[in-house]
C-alpha cells in the first residue's frame, strides 16, 4: 500500500470524494471486541450497488508515513504501535506506558496499518481540500487517541491530524463538529487552548471517557453539549438549529470537519441515545454550505447494518441523491450477508435493517436537560 507524508495534488473536482480501502474489510479487533463488525467496506459496497460511488469519485487511502504522524504522536508510541503489530503481542511495561494490548485496545493483525490508513485518508483529505471541495471518509473520526498511548479502540487520532492538514495547506479557522456518542477527548486535548479551533461536542452523559463538561470553555471556543439517554431526533434539530448552526456561522470558518459517529441511534449497544439516522443526515446536510472546505469523517458505530445504512445515506447526503424507500435486491443482498456475532449469540438483523436505508423518524417532547444545555451554551455567545 502507498505511503505518504505529503502529496501534491490538483484542485479537488465539484463533485465529492469518497476516500476507502480494502484494509478494513475483513480487518477485526478480535471476535470479543466491538469492533469486529464490517463497516466501512458495507458503505463502500452499499454506495456502489445503489450507483453513488462511481470510479471518478473514489480514492483508496494512502498509509501515513510515520514522519506524519509525530506531528501528534510520540516517536516512542509509534515505535511501539509498530513493534505491536509485528510481534502481536506487548510487554507489561508497553501496555501500561502506551495501552496497547487491552480489552479496549487489543493486539490484532492490522494493528499498526489499520489507523494509519485511516490516518492518511485524514492527512491526504486536507491536502486535496487546499482549493476547497467535500471529502468523505468513513473510516476516519479515531478521536480518542492520544499524544503518547490507545485510548478508546482508537490507536491514532486522525481528526487532529486532519485538522493539523487542513491548516497547512491554508485553512486558518476551523470548526470541528463531534455528533458521536462519546467526547472525543483525544481532540478536545489537542485543540483546547486554540482560538481558532471551534470545538462543538454533543455526548451522552455519563457515558465514557466523562469528560466533555458542559462548563468546559478551553480558550472560549469549547462548547460542550452533556445530552440524556433518550435524547431523540427533535432533541437534535433544536440542538442542530438554536447551538451548532448559530456557533458555526459565527465562527465564519475556512473548514469543517464533522465527526459523524453512528453509535447515537437507538439500535446502537454502545450508548443510551436515541437517534434515528435522519438527525445525521440533517447534521451533514445543514454543515455542508457553511465552508469552502468539508471533511466528513465516520467515527463509532457498533450495528453492523445501522452504521452501514447511516454512512451510506451521508454519501447520499453529500451527493444530493435521492435515498429510495426500498433497496434494490443488490441492496438487500449486501445487507443480508452481514453477521453480527456476540459472545454469547447471532444477533439477527430487523426486517427494515435490510430492505431499507431510512429510519423512521423518532420523536418526542425535547428534553429539560438539553434545553438547559443550550441556553447554558448560548448565554456564552451572547456574553462573548
Amino acid at each position: 500500500m502507498t505511503k505518504v507524508t505529503h502529496v501534491q495534488t490538483p484542485a479537488t473536482s465539484p463533485s465529492p470524494k469518497f476516500i476507502g480501502a480494502e484494509i478494513y474489510r475483513g480487518s477485526t479487533y478480535g471476535a470479543w471486541h466491538p469492533l469486529r463488525v464490517p463497516r466501512v467496506s458495507t458503505v463502500m459496497d452499499l454506495t456502489r450497488a445503489l450507483g453513488w460511488l462511481p470510479a471518478a469519485q473514489f480514492i483508496t487511502s494512502p498509509r501515513a508515513k510515520l514522519a506524519a504522524l509525530t506531528s501528534f504522536h510520540t516517536p516512542q508510541y509509534l515505535q511501539a504501535l509498530q513493534t505491536a503489530e509485528a510481534a502481536q503481542t506487548v510487554t507489561d511495561d508497553i501496555r501500561n506506558r502506551h495501552g496497547l494490548g487491552t480489552p479496549s485496545n487489543p493486539v490484532f493483525t492490522e494493528m499498526f496499518r489499520r489507523p494509519a490508513t485511516a490516518a492518511g485518508g485524514s492527512l491526504l483529505a486536507g491536502e486535496l481540500l487546499r482549493h476547497g471541495g467535500v471529502i468523505y471518509s468513513p473510516a476516519g473520526g479515531t478521536h480518542h487517541g492520544l499524544p503518547d498511548r490507545a485510548n478508546g479502540f482508537c490507536y491514532l487520532n486522525d481528526p487532529v491530524l486532519a485538522i493539523q492538514s487542513l491548516r497547512r495547506n491554508g485553512a486558518q479557522r476551523i470548526a470541528y463538529i463531534d455528533i458521536d456518542a462519546h467526547h472525543p477527548d483525544g481532540v478536545e486535548h489537542a485543540f483546547a487552548d486554540d482560538p481558532d479551533t471551534l470545538l462543538i461536542s454533543t455526548h451522552e452523559i455519563n457515558r465514557w471517557p466523562r469528560t466533555g463538561a458542559l462548563t468546559d470553555q478551553g480558550a472560549g471556543q469549547v462548547f460542550n453539549l452533556p445530552v440524556p439517554a433518550g435524547l431523540h431526533d427533535d432533541d437534535m434539530a433544536l440542538i442542530l438549529h438554536e447551538l451548532i448552526l448559530p456557533l458555526v456561522q459565527g465562527f465564519r470558518p475556512d473548514a469543517i470537519v464533522l465527526q459523524c459517529g453512528a453509535d447515537a441511534v437507538t439500535e446502537d449497544p454502545q450508548s443510551r441515545l436515541c437517534l434515528s439516522n435522519n438527525a445525521h443526515w440533517a447534521v451533514v446536510a445543514a454543515l455542508q454550505s457553511m465552508a469552502p472546505r468539508y471533511l466528513v469523517l465516520g467515527g463509532g458505530g457498533y450495528n453492523p447494518w445501522s452504521v452501514g445504512r447511516l454512512w451510506s445515506g451521508v454519501w447520499a447526503v453529500l451527493n444530493n441523491k435521492e435515498i429510495p424507500d426500498h433497496l434494490p435486491p443488490k441492496g438487500h443482498a449486501i445487507l443480508r450477508a452481514l453477521r453480527w456475532d456476540g459472545i454469547a449469540r447471532r444477533h439477527l438483523p430487523q426486517d427494515h435493517w435490510i430492505t431499507t436505508l431510512r429510519d423512521r423518524p423518532r420523536n418526542g417532547a425535547i428534553h429539560d436537560d438539553v434545553r438547559t444545555g443550550v441556553a447554558y451554551l448560548k448565554n456564552r455567545i451572547v456574553r462573548a
